[in-house]
């Protein structure tokens, strides 16, 4: 196994126990980038000799005794949207030509403190408005796509171009991704981790969070960039945590989940479901229950108005965002985006008010239904990567629905209510493409969601998969 493969926990350990150094880490990583980035483009920026300075000074801090944490040496990526003093903060798109960012972000400041090494910013769907990032190839199939917006993320981790990476969410661009490349994607409680430096879509519904090869991985990189920042309006006054599992560096607990109640929808989320995914997924639930889980039945609340609150709340917040640019420079804007941009000038104020009124009435409801259960478990996605061509997905009834609006759908109520969702990979379809199941939880319940799904990951077989995911990408290319 090359050190690139391995997970953000092992490599760690290896670290701290001085069998890999934190140059060599950063030298495969890299090696991989020539590798592989060509013809994945998960990268719109690398740093190559930034980080191998960076490497050599957390290899003389490890060689002196001296280590900042579990993230001592550990090669990231950042998605385009994440301001890095000196570098330019792009999302992949035209509008930003040669802008740099002054500062950084309060996440890559303290990503950058806890001794992580920057290999580059990762490409997203221009300023994150898409769920399917064009200029980015699937890690495991190159004629698929990579999910979006964060698919530069994902796709590096899944690659093995970067051992862990950040993304955002304002629809399912962290878990879409995640799931559409099997890899974890956590997106945390709304304002529990700050936004500061961050370009935003839609700031009532943007979160920032990590893209991992385990959920262990994701614990460790949520408990650096989790806590309070007055610059971020919504940034929520609770301390920093530790979120475990896994953050003693073994990446082992417990796989016994007694006592955990685990919601199974009755309703929304396994309809107009690829028949593949709905059986992987309801496979692992089962296995879920076998580790002690209690399974229960639950209707989800108000889902008729699940797309329109999403739409209504995120198409003019993100218009209000980009209005001056737009009306400046409209031309520089991908056709799609400025389509969507230039409909959120037409939308009434009173649809934006009802949209919020819906999410208002959507977060009670929830907090209702999440008093019965700890965790909800669902797809992440209905469908699994299509051809980068594919526009609509046709289910069995003759129903048809956009690439874009599939995804979304599923994602979409964890960004409405605020509530913190995380993807796991459960399986793979016929032709050997990822599935991932999302966990859904109270507000600041991610330790709850970081149990189940680390539970899960230890019962399996295929918790190597680590390796497994970079070679399948290897071998694809």
């Amino acid at each position: 196994m090359q050190p690139s493969e391995l997970s953000l926990v092992a490599a760690s350990d290896a670290i701290r126990q001085r069998r890999l150094s934190p140059v060599e880490l950063v030298d495969s990583v890299l090696d991989r980038v020539t590798e592989v980035e060509p013809q994945l483009g998960a990268y719109v920026t690398a740093v190559a000799e930034q980080a191998r300075r960076s490497a050599i000074a957390a290899e003389r801090e490890a060689a002196s005794g001296r280590f900042r944490g579990l993230l001592h040496g550990i090669p990231m990526g950042l998605k385009d949207l994440i301001d890095v003093a000196g570098l330019p903060t792009t999302a992949s798109s035209q509008v930003r030509a040669g802008h740099r960012a002054d500062s950084d972000s309060t996440v890559a400041a303290r990503l950058a403190a806890a001794g992580a090494v920057l290999v580059g910013k990762t490409h997203t769907h221009e300023f994150a408005y898409g769920l399917t990032t064009p200029q980015t190839r699937n890690a495991r199939d190159r004629g698929r796509v990579a999910g979006g917006s964060s698919g530069g993320s994902a796709v590096a981790v899944a690659a093995g171009t970067a051992t862990f990476a950040l993304g955002t969410d304002t629809g399912g661009s962290i878990r879409v991704p995640a799931a559409l490349n099997g890899v974890v994607g956590l997106k945390p409680t709304y304002g529990l981790v700050p936004r500061h430096g961050v370009t935003s879509l839609s700031w009532s519904l943007d979160h920032v969070g990590p893209l991992t090869r385990t959920v262990a991985d994701a614990a460790v990189v949520l408990s650096a960039l989790a806590g309070h920042d007055p610059r971020d309006p919504a940034s929520l006054p609770v301390p920093a945590e530790d979120y475990g599992p896994g953050t003693d560096g073994s990446g082992a607990t417990s796989a016994d989940l007694t006592g955990v109640r685990v919601g199974v929808p009755r309703n929304y989320y396994f309809d107009h479901v690829d028949p593949q995914v709905e059986t992987a997924v309801r496979r692992a639930i089962d296995r879920l229950e076998t580790l002690g889980a209690r399974l229960v039945e639950v209707e989800i609340p108000m889902t008729r108005y699940i797309r329109a609150t999403q739409w209504g709340l995120m198409v003019p917040e993100a218009t209000a965002y980009h209005e001056r640019t737009l009306r400046a420079m409209p031309d520089l804007y991908g056709a799609d985006v400025r389509i969507l941009l230039e409909a959120g000038e037409l939308m009434p104020a009173g649809d934006y008010l009802r949209a919020q009124r819906a999410r208002t009435l959507m977060r009670q409801e929830w907090a209702r239904l999440l008093e019965q259960v700890d965790v909800i478990a669902a797809p992440t996605v209905p469908t699994t990567a299509v051809p980068a061509d594919q526009e609509t997905v046709t289910w069995s009834d003759g129903t048809v629905e956009s690439v874009s609006d599939a995804y979304v759908r599923l994602s979409a109520p964890a960004n409405i209510t605020g509530v913190p969702s995380l993807s796991v990979p459960v399986g793979h379809d016929g032709a050997g493409m990822p599935i991932g199941m999302q966990l859904l939880g109270r507000g600041l319940g991610e330790a709850v969601l970081l149990r189940v799904g680390h539970a899960y990951e230890l019962s399996v077989a295929d918790v190597a998969p680590v390796r497994t995911g970079a070679t399948k990408a290897k071998d694809s290319l």
